[in-house]
């Protein structure tokens, strides 16, 4: 299928918001990776969580065969969060553009807001990801 007239972003819109909750656990800690450091919920998970749920928001709205990979992240971590502790993160569409579509994104534990900043998402069609990654690939063989 001919990916050339798809309008990928068609079916988002401005507005469209989700959130997504997670307990903090030992394996999601900056402790559990880094040695002597605390056990607390780790920046690059929370960047992880962010993206996950942006990607979710926005699934259901593309065009068969195509996805959302991860292209901008401009991210705040403000606070600790300790293991046991809840997550709740937020996305929010903020711009739809042809083939990338921005999110504010926040996560709160509860007592504070622990991040807070914007990401983006470029919409690609599998198979011409595939292709690039083969080529990638074969260019390394």
């Amino acid at each position: 299928m001919s990916t050339e007239n798809v309008t990928p972003a068609a079916g988002i819109e401005i507005g469209a918001t989700l959130t997504r909750e997670l307990e903090v656990v030992t394996e999601l800690t900056v402790g559990y990776a880094v040695a002597g450091m605390p056990f607390v919920f780790a920046t690059p998970q929370m960047i992880n969580h962010m993206e996950v749920v942006c990607a979710e928001l926005i699934a259901d709205a593309l065009p068969p065969d195509w996805v959302s990979v991860g292209t901008r992240v401009e991210v705040e971590h403000l606070a600790a969060t300790p293991v046991g502790m809840r997550v709740a993160t937020t996305a929010t569409v903020v711009e739809v553009g042809d083939r990338i579509v921005t999110f504010d994104v926040s996560a709160s534990d509860g007592v504070d807001t622990i991040g807070r900043g914007r990401h983006c998402r470029g919409l690609v069609a599998m198979e011409r990801f595939l292709a690039g990654m083969e080529r990638k690939l074969a260019a390394t063989r």
